[in-house]
Parts: structure tokens; sequence; C-alpha cells
């Protein structure tokens, strides 16, 4: 038995407003165990929308809505639900009594229109709505079919699911297991380098792995399916240990792990400092570290040097070298280091220089050319030249930059250790 999530709404397909229902009922449907294989976004039409369910039934056994149960002419989920199936549908009294009571709590009159709210297919159960004027349904119009509705408003529709449709799927028989995942992420290796790694954990069947990857960073998710989070951890962690072991310095940390927060708990175990000077990412490398609540203990400052006077008159930038070889390179990338270290007294210096785009680039500077420098206790200074391409965006290239200046010195500070 397998669920389908199927999101209603023209404003989903244009792109007005983010589908965050399918993650969380993604999400959801996991910690319950009910696989589900389909997710569908369909607009306000009739048709499409029992072209959809058609399809839908024919491989799904739970078809869980969202979307389309308000007052206004364009919300037809439950009557076309109802329409597919051949049933009527029939004003509740106890929902026209819960809409009545809403609105005068909030010193309103109930409309006309809000009277449609109230009709529900004949032999459905209320899917009560504690919070908004839309209810939804649980209905099984065929013993092997169960049809569950939500409103589209995300807030009403957590309390909907977690209050009545998570007891009555667990009273049903589902819940007995639960599909519990871990991230491990990994940042210097693309995704097809680290999946010819470990190619042969993509043949395992429980736990699974898989990968997947997005900006800048590869993650290998674990699945498992166990009757409890601490057995399905007890069959991932072998599985997880064996990953990182091949992956090495690759791997920097599992699900809400950043590389600003690992970078931060390594300066702190080892009893150093850092100070940034940035360029191209105008205070995003700075702001990854200040994320993390007491950053202060080991982050002291950075100078956003976007315009050259302040590479040169705060950063102490030679001239002749930023005349010759430019603000992007590497030899202004190191002194851009080890300025700042000095200047702020801390035991490494981070630098950032480089060409986020659109414009800007020449064909021996493109778009995407970032020089990261990099100094250490003893003063010694390197840079790394990166070629991100213009793929992405400014803002992506800027993101990129920041991690992969973390990544750099998370390894050193491996390393150093």
């Amino acid at each position: 038995m397998s669920a389908e999530i199927i999101c209603v709404g023209t404003e989903l397909l244009l792109g007005d407003i983010l589908n965050s229902n399918s993650q969380f009922l993604g999400q959801q449907l996991a910690q319950l165990g009910i696989p589900h294989y389909y997710q569908t976004v369909v607009g306000d039409n009739p048709e499409r929308l029992k072209q959809v369910i058609e399809i839908a039934i024919s491989r799904a056994q739970i078809l869980i809505f969202t979307g389309g149960l308000g007052p206004t002419p364009d919300d037809l989920t439950c009557e076309t639900i109802a329409d597919f199936f051949g049933v009527p549908l029939i004003e509740r009294p106890e929902i026209i009594a819960d809409i009545t009571q809403k609105f005068a709590q909030r010193g309103r009159v109930m409309t006309p229109t809000n009277r449609k709210q109230a009709l529900t297919p004949q032999g459905a159960d209320i899917l009560p709505n504690p919070t908004g004027t839309a209810p939804g349904i649980i209905w099984q119009p065929r013993p092997e079919i169960t049809i569950l509705t939500f409103p589209g408003v995300p807030s009403e529709m957590h309390r909907m699911w977690s209050e009545t449709a998570v007891p009555f799927l667990k009273n049903q028989g589902w819940g007995k297991e639960i599909i519990y995942s871990r991230s491990l992420k990994f940042w210097g290796i693309g995704e097809s380098a680290l999946a010819e790694k470990v190619a042969p954990y993509f043949n395992l069947l429980n736990p699974t792995v898989a990968p997947y990857a997005g900006k800048g960073e590869v993650r290998l998710r674990i699945s498992a399916k166990a009757a409890s989070q601490s057995a399905a951890q007890d069959l991932i962690s072998p599985i997880e240990k064996q990953l990182i072991d091949i992956a090495g310095l690759d791997y920097y940390g599992a699900d809400d792990d950043t590389l600003g927060a690992v970078v931060g708990k390594l300066l702190r175990l080892s009893g150093e400092t850092l100070s940034v000077a940035e360029s191209c990412t105008g205070g995003g490398l700075g702001q990854m570290l200040t994320d993390i609540s007491g950053s202060s203990d080991y982050f002291w400052g950075g100078i956003i040097s976007y315009d050259n006077s302040v590479k040169l008159n705060l950063l102490g930038v030679n001239p002749n070298d930023l005349d010759k070889f430019g603000a992007v390179s590497s030899t202004v990338a190191e002194q851009m280091a080890i300025k700042v270290k000095i200047s702020l007294s801390t035991s490494w210096g981070l630098s950032i220089t480089g060409i986020a785009g659109p414009t800007g680039g020449t064909d021996t500077k493109p778009v995407g050319l970032v020089y990261i420098g990099l100094a250490g206790p003893n003063n010694e200074v390197k840079s790394f030249e990166y070629r991100f391409g213009a793929i992405g965006g400014r803002s992506l290239i800027r993101e990129v930059s920041a991690n992969t200046a973390l990544d750099l010195l998370r390894r050193k500070l491996i390393i150093h250790a």
C-alpha cells in the first residue's frame, strides 16, 4: 500500500507560491513508514483534476489532497472528488456552526460564499480545522481507497495532519514501522566522483543509499525502515561509518551541519581564532560564521574590502601588485589574508576575491574566477584558484566561494591538529 500527494492550485503551477506542503507531507509519510512514489500538482480545473485522480487510484491507496477547499469559485477539490466517484455533496450543519463561531470570534459575520466549505461528499467524515474555516475530509469512497483533504495554508494543514490524520492512519495499522534517514554531507568532490567511490552501496535494500547534489555540495542519504528510530539508526550506523571512511576529508558533516558550524567547532577545540577579508562575497563569509551562536569565541571579525581603496588603506595591499596583477589575483588574495590576520591578531586569516558577475569578466579573467587566500598560525600564506563558471548566477558564485573558503580552512584545521 502506498500514498500519493496531490496539490491543487494554479498558483502552484505558476510558481507564485512555494509548494512546501509536499515536502512536509513527504517527511511525515516517511515517519509513519508509508511509502509514496508520486507527487502531482494540478491547477484549478475539474477535468484535469479528475484525470489526476484516475491515475492516482491506479497506483496508490491513500490519496492526500492539499488546496482547493476555500470559499471561492476556483476552490473545486471536494466537489470534483465527489463528482468523480458519483456521490452527491451534503451540507453539514456542524461545519456551518463552526464557521459561524469562528467568524463571530473575529467580530465578523459569515458570508454566504463560506457555506460552500460545509459541502462534503456523502459518507465522508469531517477532518476538523481548528484554526481556519476550511475543514477537510477523511473518506473511503471504495474499500481500497482512502482520501484525505487539507487546505493549502501550511499552518492549518500541519495541525490538521498531526491532530487528526496521524491518529487515523495509525489506527488503520500504519506507523508500526518508520522510515528514518541520515544525510551525509561532502564538499570538494563532485557527485559523479563520489558516486563512483561508493557505487556498491547503491544496491543495498535496507538501508538504502542515494546521492544528490546542489550548490556545490554533495549528499548521500541513508534511509532505513524499522520498528523504531533507534532500530533504524542501528541499521544505518555501520553503513554511515563505512561511507565516511571511504570519503575521507571530503566528508564534513551530517543532517543540519554547516561548514560554518563545523569550522567553528574545530577552531574552538584548537583554541584558535579567525578573521576574514572579503571582496566579491561582500560579507557572506562572515555571515556564515556568525550564524552560529557563540562564534565570538573564535571569530574576531572581518573587513569587507569591496573597493580597491579599502584593500590599499585598510588591508595594506601593495599598490604595485594591485596595478600589475589586479584585485582578482593570487597575490592580492594572499596579501588580504595575511594582512587581516595580523591586523586583527588572529591565528588564521581567510580571504576571498573574485568576479561574481554577471558583468566584469574578461577572456583572461572570466566570471566565476575566484581566489581564496589562507594565512596560518606561523604566518605562512597560500592562495587557491577556482573557476566556478557563470552557470548559477551571481548569488550562487558568492555562496559557493564562501563555503569553499570554509572548507579549505576546515581541511587545514584537521591536518594542523
